[in-house]
């Protein structure tokens, strides 16, 4: 809910699809309790998670794999969503899609993790949004969508289209030619079977080898350890 019905772009509050304008947010509480996740929160949860591994001495590779993989699951239960729900596939979630995430690019930046290889795994969601932002009419379109939509399966893309829901009675839905327009270009793509993305996807994890620039020899071991087995070489 943070990444998908956080309203942070205040103008786009009351800018909904038709049919879903009075709807209440699934993740709603009980009255009296918090409304749902906010991006705000998201990144407040995130900037929490890294001041404990810094303050812990985590290696900043190591680090940087954790974020990694955090980007992973949000990235997985954001288009997970979105290929589920239709009241979520249209024009204004794609903008608001599109500036959650360039905060967490911009979070990423301010915490010098830009680098971890965390930001490229948004890349589907990223993709997602300017899907739902570009025009689908024409030919010419098509072919936009398919240079563009590279981190999206033809099943995910396809899942979109059938779900984009016009904002008012002036925007066109999609029409059946124009997404068999694009399953003919896509056809020869090797996608995977899945329309989901697998949530429990696990990165390997590489422990660096960072040598310490403490001398062992200049260590004092305290008597009331009892490691009197020890025998300095």
């Amino acid at each position: 809910s943070a990444m998908l019905e956080s309203e942070s772009i205040p103008s786009l509050a009351g800018v909904k699809p038709m049919g879903y304008r009075n709807r209440s947010s699934s993740m709603d509480t009980d009255a009296g309790g918090p409304s749902s996740y906010t991006l705000e929160a998201l990144i407040r949860q995130l900037g929490q998670f890294h001041g404990t591994m810094r303050d812990h001495g985590l290696d900043p590779e190591i680090v940087g794999q954790v974020v990694r993989q955090l980007f992973h699951c949000i990235n997985a239960v954001t288009l997970n969503n979105l290929l589920l729900r239709k009241d979520v596939c249209s024009w204004s979630t794609g903008m608001q899609l599109r500036y959650n995430t360039s905060q967490m690019e911009e979070w990423l930046r301010g915490n010098n993790l830009y680098q971890s290889k965390a930001a490229a795994t948004l890349e589907p969601i990223i993709q997602a949004a300017q899907l739902l932002q570009v025009k689908k009419k024409t030919s010419q379109d098509a072919e936009a969508i398919c240079s563009l939509c590279t981190a999206l399966t033809t099943q995910q893309i396809v899942k979109i289209l059938n779900l984009y829901t016009p904002l008012n009675e002036f925007e066109e839905r999609v029409t059946v030619s124009f997404i068999r327009n694009i399953q003919n270009r896509l056809q020869d793509r090797n996608d995977p079977p899945q329309l989901l993305v697998d949530t429990k996807q696990m990165f390997p994890v590489l422990f660096p080898y960072t040598p310490s620039a403490l001398s062992l020899e200049t260590l004092h071991i305290p008597a009331s350890l009892s490691l009197d087995f020890l025998v300095r070489v």
